[in-house]
């Protein structure tokens, strides 16, 4: 008599389209390398760069099929045979270069760092691409420092929100753009100012600024070069759209970078104590089950979430 393979479920996608393409299916469960741990997965983030991917727009994995998520947030199922710093049981998350929409993944050990207590698996699983991405805009490129006078568009995004509150714990100046109706949001969250860019042109509104972060893209590059001032530093966080070249910025006197992030347990352990005593809170607006992957994706394809969506997984 045989033992039947473990299996996972995984979300899956054949073709590249809207977030109808987007489909459950059963593999075998993958067991670990090495250095890697087998994650039985509790949530898995949604983020902007997954419905690029999904669409074709962003060609990260080659061609379908390919399984979508960065961000997860789990219990250590198995450890590699070189693996000595988790063990089964432990609670963690990651960012990771992709496969997170599934029951189980394997990935590097490196990548993942102890879930901090104070967070469940939903938030945990929310917080490590926006976080990072923040972290290194802010504290890696820009140095924001005390007096830092911060422009940040889509502030009450994902990337957005959390580096409005890196800003601010940084003692910077924040100035953010987003809908009115998320105003209120902001300023809980320590923003200075806010503006609609709905109803006030923010590239005349907003000046002497510092250090710009887009995450937008199109021509909010270029619009914003009219806020900073000589030297100024504009940070674009947009998947393949910065808006306009290096040399467009150098020619106005100021700066320009684009922000790329890497797995790191180091630096999301750094993030995991920013997280427990409260510098940085993740808004999580939709933990949607993971059956309900399409659903996900509209509501990120809106452009308009606050914070972010989750995928919570099946016991």
């Amino acid at each position: 008599m045989t033992t039947a393979h473990p299996r996972t479920q995984v979300i899956t996608q054949h073709r590249f389209g809207g977030p109808e393409v987007l489909q459950v299916e059963e593999r075998p469960r993958p067991e670990p390398a090495g250095e890697e741990i087998l994650l039985r997965v509790r949530a898995a983030g949604v983020n902007p760069v997954d419905r690029l991917v999904r669409s074709g727009a962003l060609p990260l994995y080659g061609k379908p099929p390919f399984t979508l998520g960065r961000d997860v947030s789990g219990v250590v199922e198995a450890v590699g045979a070189h693996v000595t710093g988790l063990r089964p049981g432990d609670e963690v998350f990651a960012q990771l270069d992709g496969g997170g929409y599934a029951t189980h993944v394997t990935a590097p050990a490196a990548h993942f760092a102890v879930r901090p207590a104070a967070l469940d698996h939903v938030h945990a699983a929310a917080a490590p691409t926006a976080a990072l991405t923040a972290w290194r805009a802010l504290l890696d490129l820009a140095h924001v420092a005390p007096g830092t006078r911060v422009l940040i568009h889509a502030a009450a995004g994902g990337v957005g929100h959390a580096a409005v509150q890196l800003a601010k714990a940084e003692g910077a100046h924040v100035v953010g753009t987003a809908r009115a109706d998320r105003h209120a949001f902001l300023r809980g969250l320590g923003a200075d100012e806010v503006i609609d860019y709905t109803t006030t042109d923010f590239a005349t509104a907003v000046h002497d600024v510092d250090v710009a972060l887009d995450l937008v893209g199109g021509d909010y590059g270029p619009r914003t070069l009219n806020t900073l001032r000589p030297n100024g530093l504009l940070i674009c966080a947009v998947p393949g759209n910065p808006g306009l070249a290096p040399e467009d910025v150098e020619a106005r006197g100021m700066r320009f970078a684009v922000v790329e992030t890497h797995p790191s347990g180091e630096r999301l352990a750094k993030i995991g104590v920013l997280l427990t005593d409260g510098r940085l809170r993740i808004h999580v607006e939709a933990a949607l089950p993971f059956t309900e992957v399409a659903r996900a994706h509209e509501l990120i394809d809106t452009g308009h979430t606050k914070g972010k969506v989750v995928l919570v997984m099946p016991e």
